[in-house]
Parts: structure tokens; sequence; C-alpha cells
């Protein structure tokens, strides 16, 4: 269970986005908070993974909170606010926040960028405890698990197939090298590339539909026009 701490001085923003977060993903427990204050206070009292909070509260605003909270806790901190000014932007990630999201917000995306930071966070983790990480290939928010041949998005277990796992691996193992669709036909099939263009092309597309949040527009498996296919390298 991942605890979220959810902040601000609009009950139904919170209760919205509760319900955004627990529809995506059961694994989270949510706590709630609606000035500074209390968001400082459960930083402090509690163990919390996530802190997604508002900018303009009563009491604290979240940018003091933010400041307080740093001097004691490196926790995943992601803003609300309905300020556009780049300046307000760069002041917050000077003093320490880890993303933004500007009001009105998309639950999808809210979704998925609270996956993001948690994941993020969780693999900062591993690598600061050496031999917790096992035989794994880890690409951004992409997880892949050669042992349990297991794949994880953002934190999400994602069902692929074998030959889905064998592509997705080997492009990970290569993140930012650009294959075309013989070569890849011949790292996952292990046989002459007979069929190799509408074999890897099916594949990649079932491949989208389970990791990328917009298939159409996929931001892990890109198209390179005229050459193939290639894992984008995220950190």
């Amino acid at each position: 269970m991942y605890r979220i701490l959810i902040c601000d001085d609009e009950k139904d923003i919170v209760r919205a986005l509760r319900i955004y977060l627990m529809a995506d993903n059961k694994d989270y427990e949510i706590i709630e908070a609606y000035n500074g204050k209390e968001a400082l206070e459960a930083v402090r009292n509690s163990q919390v993974d996530l802190v997604l909070m508002d900018v303009m509260m009563p009491e604290m605003d979240g940018i003091e909170a933010l400041c307080e909270i740093r001097k004691f806790s490196g926790v995943p901190v992601i803003l609300l606010t309905a300020r556009s000014e780049a300046e307000d932007k760069r002041m917050a990630f000077r003093l320490g926040i880890d993303d933004y999201i500007t009001k009105p917000f998309n639950k999808i995306e809210v979704a998925a960028r609270v996956e993001y930071q948690i994941r993020r966070n969780s693999l900062r983790q591993s690598e600061e405890n050496p031999g917790q990480n096992g035989n794994r290939i880890v690409n951004g928010p992409i997880v892949i698990d050669d042992e349990s041949k297991s794949v994880e998005v953002a934190g999400k277990p994602v069902s692929l197939t074998p030959t889905e796992f064998s592509i997705i691996r080997f492009l990970s193992e290569n993140a930012g090298t650009v294959f075309s669709p013989k070569e890849i036909y011949k790292a996952v099939w292990k046989s002459d590339p007979l069929g190799a263009e509408s074999a890897v092309l099916v594949h990649i597309r079932h491949l989208r539909e389970k990791i990328e949040i917009y298939p159409a527009q996929p931001r892990y498996i890109i198209s390179v026009f005229g050459y193939g296919y290639k894992m984008e390298k995220m950190d």
C-alpha cells in the first residue's frame, strides 16, 4: 500500500482526487488535509509516500508547507496550482517540488503523474539500498523483472504475452537505439525475418495499448519513420 496525502482547502477537490486515485489504483491509502499546517503535521507524524497539495490555502499555503516539509523529508510533492506564471513554477522547483499540475486538471494526467512519482521514489530508495533490485531492467517508469517475467509501468503491473515481454525487454535493454522490424524479429523470434514487418507491427501495437497512456501518441515505444522503432531512454 502507498499512502498519499491530498491537501486542498476545497473539500470537493479533495473528494474528487480521492475518487480519481482510488479508481485507478487499489493499492493507495488516502489521507486528507485542508491547509498547509495539517499537511505538515501529517507528513511529520505519518509514513507518507507522496503529497498532492494545493498552493493557495489558508493558515499556511502550499509553498510555506513545502519549505517546512523539505527541512526533514524528501517525500515526493506534487503541487496543484491555478496559477500559470513561469516564475511561480520556477520558485516551486527551486524549493523542492517534484512536479506540478495546473488546475483545472485531467484525472488521467493526475493518476499518471502520481504513479510516476511514487515509482520514481521507490526506485531511488532501491538504488540507495543495493541488492534489492535483483535481475531487473529499469528505464524511467518501466521496470522489467527478467526472473519473474513481469513488467510494471509507473508502479502498475502490466500483463504481457511472452512475445510482448521479449520485445519490451529487448528494446529496454537497448533504450535509445533504433531497430528495424527485421532486427527486432531476429532478436525476439530467433529465426529468419519472414513477414517481419507485419508481425512486429502487430505486437508493437498491442504493447502500446498496454503500456502507453495514449497509445496513438506513444511516449515509450517510438516509431522512427523510415527506420523502425526504439524505446525512449528515460531517467
